[in-house]
């Protein structure tokens, strides 16, 4: 009789690792996982900036590191255009093959460093900008950012008075900004980011990748449900998986079944204060913002098949 010959699997993700052991992160940190991912994605030849963030510290003391790249650490507000910077000067030193990152979290992204990022993409910087969102200012003690979601506690907002404004929408932000790529993703599914990232690579000119990324501290949950939650995030479509090309909107996992919010939101602490009507109010919330972006999806490939376009890129610096 034949022997059955093994069937070979194939890999989804690169084998190579560029993030090693002995980092400083929390049991069960989103970002590291992130991180891992996204450096499976973008190979050795790298520069990283980092803000003031988890990573900052995740990373390990001077002179040790637990990633395989050079690291930029730089001040809260500047990372993209650190990462311009260094951009430019292998550009002028003939390493043209080196991809520049500014590596952030929510606070130092969208808050703090916005300004920076705003004017990286105006100027269209050949640079790739990755933002790990765990929703607040992790490192400093939980506190509120302009990520936070609505119904959320943190150390500045309290239950009692949890935080009553929606995340700000940074992906419409920068789609504003008429640049050639930007997507979301999120760390429970490490083929999209290696998918996403890869793609941010080759592509010239400014690119924005915000990835969710649980805290377990933070979202005041265990660190082994740290997985599940950030699936559920996506499943329930509190977190939409999409990409824009161009102007162009497309939702990149569309869940079969319909989650109820609430199973995503009964994991975690930070909501324990919710009442039913408030988890509720979520759910429309949820519903409107997934309606309202299948609409972006459908009119922009509609303008892109009628004009050839969907948004005015400019070319790259």
């Amino acid at each position: 009789m034949a022997e059955k010959k093994e069937k070979k699997k194939k890999l989804t993700v690169p084998e190579e690792e560029l993030m090693y052991s002995g980092h400083l992160a929390c049991q069960g940190c989103g970002a590291t996982i992130a991180m891992r991912y996204a450096l499976k994605a973008l190979g050795p030849k790298t520069s990283f900036a980092i803000p003031a963030c988890c990573w900052s510290v995740i990373d390990g003391p001077f002179p040790y590191t637990s990633l395989g790249i050079p690291i930029f650490h730089t001040a809260f507000e500047t990372a993209a255009v650190m990462a311009s910077g260094l951009k430019a000067g292998f550009d002028i030193m003939g390493k043209t093959d080196v991809t520049s990152v500014a590596w952030g979290g929510d606070g130092g992204t969208t808050d703090i460093g916005i300004q920076a990022l705003s004017g990286a993409a105006e100027r269209n910087d050949d640079i790739l900008y990755i933002c790990y969102d765990n929703e607040a200012y992790m490192n400093t003690g939980v506190q509120r950012s302009s990520q936070t979601p609505w119904g959320a506690w943190t150390t500045t907002t309290p239950a009692r008075h949890f935080k009553k404004l929606p995340k700000k929408n940074m992906v419409d932000i920068m789609a504003a900004h008429g640049i050639p790529y930007i997507a979301t993703s999120a760390m429970a599914f490490p083929e999209d980011i290696v998918k996403k990232v890869s793609k941010a690579k080759d592509i010239k000119g400014c690119k924005y990748v915000q990835i969710l990324a649980s805290c377990p501290p933070g979202w005041k949950m265990v660190p082994e449900k740290s997985i599940e939650v950030i699936r559920l995030a996506v499943n329930t479509r509190i977190w939409p998986m999409l990409e824009i090309e161009e102007g162009v909107y497309n939702i990149t996992r569309k869940p079969r079944k319909e989650i109820p919010v609430a199973d995503y939101l009964k994991l975690q602490g930070r909501f324990r204060h919710l009442t039913e009507d408030q988890v509720n109010e979520i759910q429309e919330i949820v519903n409107f913002n997934w309606q309202r972006l299948r609409w972006l999806e459908e009119s922009t490939q509609e303008m892109k098949e009628k004009y050839g376009r969907a948004t005015l890129s400019v070319p790259a610096g």
